[in-house]
């Protein structure tokens, strides 16, 4: 599995900084030119370091309302379902979710408005708790310096290291932390493949 190299994380570096910044301003700056920028990049988003390329938008500057945190105490096995329903709804910015069962929200909305937002985005009978917390600020900053790539592995969740590989199939790439997580995935992939 190859690491990333210092043009990658100068890459990084860059487009965290400004992610509308074009590939030939990145080239001079790293040094390589403009098409291994844009290789490079498809390359991260392949891998899954790059996510997606958005803007950071202050809610509270465009609706009614203040921005808030929420923290959602969540009955065994519903995080996920909630996570992603709470991420649909318009209002909420943010969303984390935590080992011990709970969901985080950033949102703005008017703070009396909270429970009816939330009972239109997820099943109330799934929450144990909330709480609503005013939020004074926020400030968003991502550090590259002295990263290392470590995906997880697709059969067996473990971190992939340095002995880890990675296999394309059917076009997607895949990451493996040895070559027996690697077999039993192919093998389960194939058998399902057949029987589809």
């Amino acid at each position: 599995m190859r690491e990333l190299d210092e043009t990658d994380l100068g890459i990084l570096r860059l487009l965290v900084a400004d992610a509308r910044r074009p590939y030939s301003d990145i080239a001079k700056q790293v040094d390589v030119s403009p098409p291994t920028v844009s290789d490079r990049v498809e390359r991260l988003e392949e891998l899954g370091v790059i996510e997606r390329f958005t803007l950071d938008i202050d809610q509270s500057k465009l609706n009614d309302g203040v921005s808030v945190l929420i923290d959602i105490d969540l009955k065994p096995g519903a995080v996920r379902g909630i996570k992603h329903s709470l991420a649909e709804a318009e209002q909420v910015e943010h969303v984390f979710s935590t080992a011990d069962a709970s969901v985080v929200v950033q949102a703005t909305v008017r703070q009396d408005e909270v429970q009816a937002m939330l009972a239109d985005a997820i099943e109330m009978e799934k929450v144990i708790d909330y709480d609503v917390r005013l939020l004074a600020d926020s400030q968003w900053s991502p550090h590259i310096d002295g990263a290392e790539f470590a995906p997880d592995c697709d059969e067996c969740g473990n971190t992939v290291d340095n002995e880890g590989e990675s296999v394309r199939i059917d076009g997607q790439l895949h990451h493996f932390c040895c070559s027996s997580c690697r077999s039993n995935f192919q093998n389960r992939y194939e058998r399902l493949k057949e029987s589809a």
